[in-house]
């Protein structure tokens, strides 16, 4: 008899992204970007990022985004979730310091909790959980544009001297590289949606891949600096317990905030993949600009809490597709009446 091949649990959700960022970050550690390489690492990073914000824009239909605006409850508590519930956690957090985090670590948690919310993942969780993929469409891109300013006036306000904060230059800078490119794919999104659709999993590539580049040239930059020597194992470990509490409250605060706040099912699935995540794609160049030299370390408890998000919010969304629809439970019920 032939033996069966040993396979992972199907609630263990393996990511080869979250591969690829580890893989990232060693390639970093063993060969950083140094000097003229490291310019045009720089250079080459800053393109993708604004390249992939044009596919963002190229992708949101204008229809959706009007008919999105109509569904405005679902929308602000998205941006509530985002903008003040988390950054209130994040200030909550400043009392670990130096027990559990250092503050270097502080602030990057606390730039964590500024950050706008992810468009992709909550889209694809969202639509994994059978809810409102309209809704999760508009909420992370709308959250992801009020993050362009809202973040980095944030920063400003709450993180102060700590990183580089707010200011006209870098905001406009932030304009340039992320709102400015979402805009023009807005523009000619009539003719370039149907290349985008025809070359719908190449494109998933360069998403992912601009990622992957701004978080090289970031963490080469850390090792160049010698910023790495400042964490320990126990400082890092710290950091992701702090996190996972972090996002089972978020987790938490979403689906039954959004249950007491009279929401049907497929709408709060959208506000909790939507309220509970964070950017990654967003985060990295906003840290480059707000925190310079600093960056690499601020951006790693964002980096760190991005796999986990991934991870518990896949294992949600497979067990939330196995709840049965409310119009399959109406159904269901004059079927078993029918029975008796």
């Amino acid at each position: 008899m032939s033996r069966r091949k040993p396979q992972l649990p199907s609630w263990l959700p393996i990511d080869p992204y979250i591969l690829a960022l580890i893989g990232t970050v060693a390639v970093a550690a063993l060969l950083p970007a140094r000097g003229a390489a490291a310019d045009v690492a720089g250079g080459v990073s800053t393109g993708a990022v604004a390249l992939l914000f044009f596919l963002y824009g190229a992708r949101l239909s204008t229809a959706e985004a009007v008919e999105g605006v109509k569904h405005w409850r679902l929308h602000l508590t998205v941006l509530v979730c985002t903008f003040v519930a988390f950054p209130l956690l994040g200030l909550a957090a400043r009392g670990l310091v130096p027990y559990v985090l250092t503050p270097q670590l502080s602030n990057g948690l606390l730039f964590l909790c500024l950050v706008p919310s992810t468009i992709q993942s909550s889209i694809a969780f969202t639509s994994i959980a059978r809810g409102n993929v309209p809704a999760a469409i508009c909420a992370g891109s709308f959250s992801s544009l009020a993050g362009i300013v809202v973040t980095p006036v944030l920063a400003g306000l709450v993180l102060g001297g700590s990183g580089g904060g707010f200011s006209a230059d870098s905001l406009l800078k932030i304009v340039l590289q992320l709102l400015v490119p979402f805009l023009a794919g807005q523009l000619l999104r009539r003719w370039v949606s149907g290349f985008l659709v025809r070359h719908k999993k190449v494109l998933g590539y360069v998403d992912r891949g601009s990622i992957l580049l701004v978080v090289y040239t970031a963490f080469s930059e850390g090792m160049v600096r010698g910023v790495w020597h400042q964490v320990s194992v126990v400082r890092l470990l710290g950091l992701l317990g702090v996190e996972a509490v972090l996002l089972a409250v978020m987790l938490a605060v979403s689906w039954y905030g959004a249950k007491r706040l009279g929401f049907g099912r497929g709408d709060r699935i959208a506000i909790q993949f939507a309220g509970s995540k964070k950017s990654l794609a967003a985060g990295l160049p906003m840290a480059s600009v707000l925190f310079g030299a600093q960056a690499s370390l601020a951006v790693l408890p964002l980096m760190l809490f991005h796999q986990m998000q991934l991870m518990v919010c896949a294992v949600i969304a497979k067990r939330r597709s196995r709840d049965p629809l409310p119009e399959e439970v109406d159904q269901a019920v004059p079927a078993e009446a029918a029975l008796r």
